[in-house]
């Protein structure tokens, strides 16, 4: 059985195909977004199943925002926690999680064998919870917001629990890896936040 690793686009998927991996490893991009990454590696998932040659295991990697002081551009982030920080509802009190509404759960644990897997292989990166977000982060103001509701996120992106939850429903373990890009806050603005220009 093969390790499926999901990106968000072809040049992603591309960068981790030029390293040495594994024979046991396939690499596809899913798409951009939550929604996309969970309907794209669900996809894989299934058809991979249906010509029983199943995988055991979803890993996401691409780029990553860091916040200041936590993951520095260049720094490699394991997640702990893959966690939908946008999803819940709004009130005048402050946001409210999907938690504490009682609709389910916004947060992805990490599964911990392949955590600590991924931990010997890459023993220089920096673990924390890793933030999934459909809209980048491009103020000061969200970034410190961010940064105060999630005291233990390291990095943001935006596949993480998607690609978590299509993982969830297969019952296979899941990781998110990713590499640091730039620093969250204006600077994501003022670049575009492109994936497109890689590397960045």
């Amino acid at each position: 059985m093969t390790l499926l690793v999901v990106t968000a686009v072809e040049a992603e998927a591309q960068a981790v195909r030029a390293g040495t991996l594994p024979d046991l490893v396939t690499v596809a991009a899913v798409g951009v977004g939550a929604a996309t990454a969970a309907a794209g590696t669900a996809r894989l998932l299934a058809l991979a199943e249906a010509a029983a040659r199943p995988h055991r295991g979803v890993v996401v990697a691409g780029i990553a925002g860091g916040f200041a002081g936590r993951a520095p551009v260049g720094a490699t982030v394991l997640a702990t926690r893959s966690i939908a920080a946008d999803l819940g509802a709004d009130s005048p009190d402050g946001f409210i999680t999907l938690d504490e509404l009682g609709f389910g759960t916004a947060v992805a644990p990490a599964d911990p064998a392949l955590l600590e897997a991924l931990r010997s292989a890459l023993p220089d990166a920096i673990t924390g919870d890793i933030l999934t977000l459909n809209t980048a982060t491009g103020t000061a103001t969200t970034a410190e917001t961010l940064a105060g509701r999630f005291p233990a996120a390291v990095a943001e992106a935006m596949e993480g629990y998607g690609a978590a939850r299509a993982a969830a429903g297969a019952s296979l373990p899941f990781g998110e890896l990713r590499t640091i890009s730039n620093t969250i806050g204006p600077a994501t603005a003022e670049r575009g936040a492109s994936r497109t220009r890689w590397p960045p």
